[in-house]
């Protein structure tokens, strides 16, 4: 049997055995579990659908796509919904067998949104991607996902080790393959690599005698204004000191407070000057 690899829009047939050996047995010589994980999509019936999920697989880092017997591949549909993930598209192995896109895993994860009375081990999706993860540490990884009318029948489940489910609303659980893809996507990259994001940048954080000399200013300008009467102080300060406080501001934060009082009192002392009053 012959099997399909797109390579940069131009396809080669190769025997099965080499292309196997090369796509799907070969273990990535580096520390990161993601690349020994693939994605298998069995008999997708649009392309389009292939192409949202090898885009959804690439922006979590998952570049291994094995399709089994998809309707039509490779198709102008699937490079236009992938949107520049086409890299994913161009290294898909094609087989026609779910037997052979699973050949070699050290674990095989079927997802599917119903029971089947005769699953094995259920996980949720996030329990399966733990799972996947350390697996991924000495072997390959497989996650299985069905058509989209009907997802994966009961054999090709009965393939899988794990049953995996998204728990999605009771009411109306039905996800789209890409959307499925994405789901599983995120939860395997967060299981591999924590859920770290990217940081804003950091200014100069004020300091304590930054924060006194607004809390200075601030009372000077509130009772110019007549709006703090320190006679009768009650709790605004203490309050607005509280308030600096939690705001754990930066330098030219303070700056700018500052600047803006200074403005205030500007005007305030321009109305004395003219002999304005604060009810005028």
């Amino acid at each position: 049997m012959a099997c399909i690899r797109r390579e940069r829009s131009v396809f080669y047939a190769l025997p099965f055995v080499t292309l196997m050996s090369a796509t799907l047995s070969t273990e990535p010589k580096t520390t990161d579990p993601l690349p020994r994980v693939r994605i298998v999509l069995v008999r997708t019936s649009h392309p389009g659908n292939i192409g949202a999920a090898a885009r959804a697989m690439l922006t979590m880092g998952l570049t291994r796509l094995v399709l089994v017997a998809p309707k039509r591949f490779p198709d102008v549909d699937a490079t236009a919904r992938a949107t520049g993930a086409t890299s994913v598209l161009d290294d898909a192995s094609v087989v026609a067998t779910l037997d052979e896109a699973l050949a070699g895993a050290a674990l095989t994860i079927g997802l599917s949104a119903r029971p089947r009375e005769f699953a094995g081990r259920v996980l949720s999706v996030r329990a399966a991607a733990a799972d996947a993860i350390v697996h991924a540490q000495r072997g390959d990884v497989a996650l299985v996902f069905g058509t989209e009318m009907s997802g994966l029948s009961n054999d090709e489940l009965a393939r899988c080790s794990v049953a995996a489910t998204i728990p999605a609303n009771p009411g109306y659980g039905s996800l789209n393959l890409a959307a499925a893809v994405q789901v599983a996507a995120y939860e395997l990259r967060v299981a591999a690599l924590s859920d770290d994001v990217w940081s804003a940048p950091s200014f100069e954080r004020a300091t304590q005698d930054d924060i006194e000399g607004l809390h200075a200013h601030a009372q000077r300008t509130l009772t110019a204004l007549h709006f703090f009467n320190p006679a009768m102080p009650r709790r605004l300060m203490p309050r607005l000191r509280r308030l600096f406080g939690r705001a754990v501001l930066e330098r030219e934060e303070v700056n700018i407070l500052r600047g803006i009082l200074a403005r205030v009192d500007e005007l305030v002392a321009r109305d004395r000057a003219h002999g304005k009053t604060r009810d005028e």
